[in-house]
């Protein structure tokens, strides 16, 4: 199995207020209330996820927002 070195993550705004960063390719969601938190959160979730694994050295956050108009 190869090593990844990049783990990418879409973050989105939750309904419910903070940020919910879901990775593609892995089965790693976090959440949080603020960018900071969910930064720390992001690492510790890799770390876990890649307990017995080289964890990915880059992780890459896609900030996804949507806006609605209405005419």
């Amino acid at each position: 199995m190869a090593v990844k070195t990049e783990v990418l993550f879409v973050v989105e705004e939750s309904a419910e207020g903070g940020y919910i960063a879901s990775g593609v390719g892995v089965d790693i969601v976090t959440e949080a209330d603020t960018l900071a938190q969910l930064r720390h959160n992001v690492r510790e979730a890799v770390e876990c996820h890649f307990d017995d694994a080289q964890p990915p050295r880059l992780m890459r956050l896609h900030f996804v927002r949507d806006e609605v108009l209405a005419v």
